[in-house]
């Protein structure tokens, strides 16, 4: 087992691999502790859309091969409501940027092949000490012995159950909680549509997107309580056929491989920094997936960290470091104001007024109607452009 290293970083989602292969391109060692199997890592279902940043930035780092062979390029996105379709046309109003459909697990199965030092998959962190000091200590149970892991600094993209949240002193958190929930299912069929639908319905919420070329991923909006169980496919595909219907569409069906409730909430952090402890990705915000904001506020998250670590490195320079809370938390509120705003024009809630209801859905159709509004929405669903491409200098 390693006991020194320069940065230790829990966790193998986006954010941690990203983070260890971004340093390990530019030289500096890590060592990823994973409390989970890599079986597992490989095979969580999560994001499938990646922002011109995203995508910028694995290309750049020579994490982008198989993403560009593989993954779908979209322009745009559909808005459904009132039996009407309308396109939301994304280069046009962006700047010929866009995004691409490659789903989190392709990316992390990418980010663990290039992998050449350690992951220590099923080593759980238990606590980190020494934050104050310069040679903060991880210590960890791998294979039921426990361990300790020193280094120069430690960055926790362990999650919202993980330990980094937790270890930081008096964080300020800003949470809301959303009355509704959305079960997903994967279907083995081909998409029914080119791009992503976003349908709003009087029954509620619906989202058409995809996998593959011959996997959908599909989203209804259900109650907080809601069992998949209790959903038959046949129930299910009724369900989103109603909801995103317009003349001359039809959905296709097929097999339902996986069903599954994903709660709605959204919580930021504050700060995302404590001594040589450093927050990144969901141990720090949380987004609904309405605005497909998750994975790609990771990687924003840990490409601005690798770029303070490697000057505090190379140069010498903290300044970087210091500024890192700020610089990551101004893209998070943004991403945040966004995917709220997206989420409450979209979806039906139960215990608004009728007014608030008619509000949103005139928020619906200025949207797709004001050119103005048409380019905010773009502008932000294909994201901020990063601060740097990455590159090692």
């Amino acid at each position: 087992m390693p006991s020194r290293t320069q940065i230790t970083i829990i966790g193998a989602g986006p954010a941690g691999l990203t983070l260890g292969h971004l340093l390990q391109r530019a030289g500096i060692d890590t060592v990823i502790l994973e409390s989970r199997s890599r079986a597992y890592v490989e095979q969580r279902q999560r994001a499938g859309i990646l922002e011109q940043g995203t995508v910028d930035v694995l290309r750049a780092s020579g994490a982008g091969a198989r993403m560009d062979a593989e993954g779908i390029r979209h322009d745009g996105i559909e808005l459904r409501f009132d039996g009407e379709s309308h396109r939301i046309d994304f280069p046009a109003l962006t700047g010929g940027r866009s995004v691409m459909v490659y789903a989190q697990t392709e990316v992390v199965k990418d980010l663990i092949a290039l992998r050449e030092a350690p992951i220590l998959f099923e080593a759980e962190a238990l606590d980190v000490t020494g934050l104050d000091g310069t040679s903060p200590e991880v210590r960890y149970r791998h294979e039921g012995v426990e361990h300790t892991l020193v280094s120069d600094a430690v960055v926790a993209c362990d999650g919202f159950h993980g330990i980094g949240r937790t270890a930081l002193p008096s964080p300020r958190v800003y949470e809301r909680t959303y009355p509704y929930s959305w079960l997903g299912v994967l279907a083995d069929v081909a998409p029914s549509c080119e791009e992503l639908i976003y349908a709003r319905h009087e029954r509620g919420f619906a989202l058409h997107s995809m996998r593959t070329p011959t996997v959908s991923r599909l989203y209804l909006q259900v109650p907080n309580d809601t069992d998949p169980a209790a959903w038959s496919d046949d129930r299910i595909w009724d369900e989103l056929a109603t909801r995103m219907a317009v003349d001359g569409w039809s959905l296709a069906t097929g097999p339902i491989t996986s069903k599954g409730v994903t709660p709605m909430r959204s919580l930021v952090s504050e700060p995302l920094r404590h001594g040589r402890l450093f927050l990144a990705g969901d141990a720090a915000h949380i987004v609904p997936p309405t605005g497909a904001k998750g994975l790609n506020l990771a990687v924003a998250d840990v490409t601005l960290l690798a770029d303070a670590l490697l000057r505090w490195y190379r140069k010498g320079e903290e300044s970087a470091l210091d500024a890192y809370s700020g610089r990551a938390l101004a893209r998070v509120w943004r991403a945040e104001t966004f995917s709220y705003e997206m989420t409450t024009m979209l979806h039906t809630d139960p215990s608004a007024l009728p007014f608030d209801d008619r509000v949103r859905r005139e928020r619906l159709r200025r949207a797709v109607t004001s050119p103005a509004a048409s380019a905010v929405l773009a502008e932000n669903y294909v994201g901020a452009p990063f601060e740097g491409l990455w590159t090692v200098p």
